[in-house]
């Protein structure tokens, strides 16, 4: 008889350290997990944009920049001038596009500006496609950020796991397999 309570003693035992080591696990992912969308939260304050990290999904930058770079995004206060790199979202289309702002126009009153844009790697300028129907400018509202700096190749696996969901799913199945095992 004793001996069947020293036994069940370990047992209520192990399955008590199984339970801390499950909940220490789990408030260390929500830890991480809080950090970075702290960090994420920091970049746009700081970044003054809506997504200050974008990755190059086409070649109309090359050679500057190429499939797969990550690019980080500033949104100044000095006007946007000819010359520089831009992100913008037109209307009715989820991805953005990164190209060079070939023209900037002012309209009469100084502070609204239109802007012509072309990737480097192209032959026409974006109002002929990238643009709205009908739409001949970019304006304000339509910029989501500057290019300030970028990395090269480091965005290549959020393509290859948009591309191709099925290595996003054995990705994540792999990790969660991992994280089960493991405890």
């Amino acid at each position: 008889m004793q001996m069947w309570v020293w036994r069940s003693e370990i047992m209520e035992s192990i399955r008590s350290v199984q339970w801390r080591s499950a909940a220490s696990q789990i408030i260390t992912l929500g830890s991480i997990l809080s950090m970075a969308l702290i960090i994420w939260k920091m970049l746009i304050l700081f970044a003054a944009c809506e997504s200050p990290v974008v990755v190059v999904l086409t070649g109309s930058m090359e050679p500057g920049f190429r499939r797969g770079d990550v690019l980080f995004l500033d949104m100044k206060e000095s006007p946007i001038q000819s010359g520089e790199i831009i992100v913008f979202k037109i209307e009715g289309k989820d991805i953005p596009v990164v190209h060079r702002v070939i023209t900037a126009h002012r309209r009469h009153n100084a502070s609204e500006i239109n802007l012509l844009t072309k990737g480097d790697n192209n032959d026409v300028d974006d109002s002929c496609g990238i643009y709205a129907d009908g739409q001949k400018w970019l304006e304000q509202h339509h910029v989501m950020g500057r290019v300030t700096g970028y990395l090269p190749f480091v965005g290549w696996a959020t393509i290859v796991m948009t591309e191709k969901p099925l290595i996003k799913y054995l990705l994540i199945g792999g990790l969660s397999l991992l994280a089960i095992t493991s405890s």
